[in-house]
């Protein structure tokens, strides 16, 4: 009978000790598995949330890298096309340049033809009147026999 007793007071004694357990230990241990649990899944999700974030942020930097781009690549576009109307405003300023020179030279040169020309009539109406003063061995007495050296002059 001793070992009834003993195992009826050890089977009491165990299912004290698992009351006590269940009422005092067991809560506490669980409430800090689950704050424990919790946080560790804040901590999952705040990960992802960065993540997310990280790729959002990422995505969004290379977009506007790929919007400087552009606007760097037509930057350069119109600066090559200003560049290019620079120089044809300079070749067309050039050209203008070159036009009323060549203007002023013809003009020039015509004036000097032209100048040449009355010093070339005077010179062969005074050569003229210098071979008729021989021929007729008299001179030609030039105020009087105008009107005829400029009829020879408009001649030649």
């Amino acid at each position: 009978m001793n070992l009834n007793v003993t195992l009826v007071a050890q089977a009491v004694t165990f299912f004290v000790f698992i009351f006590f357990c269940a009422k005092f230990i067991w809560p506490p241990l669980t409430s800090a598995i689950e704050a424990r649990q919790k946080q560790i899944a804040d901590g999952l999700a705040a990960a992802e949330e960065g993540k997310q974030s990280l790729e959002r942020s990422s995505l969004k930097a290379n977009e506007e890298i790929g919007k400087a781009r552009a606007r760097a690549a037509e930057i350069i576009v119109q600066a090559e096309k200003r560049a290019s109307q620079m120089v044809e405003e300079a070749k067309n300023s050039a050209r203008e340049e070159g036009n009323r020179e060549k203007a002023a030279a013809t003009a020039e040169i015509s004036q000097e033809i032209s100048r040449a020309r009355e010093a070339l009539r005077m010179q062969v109406a005074a050569l003229a009147v210098s071979g008729a003063e021989k021929i007729l061995l008299r001179e030609v007495d030039a105020k009087t026999h105008a009107e005829l050296l400029r009829a020879v002059q408009a001649e030649l």
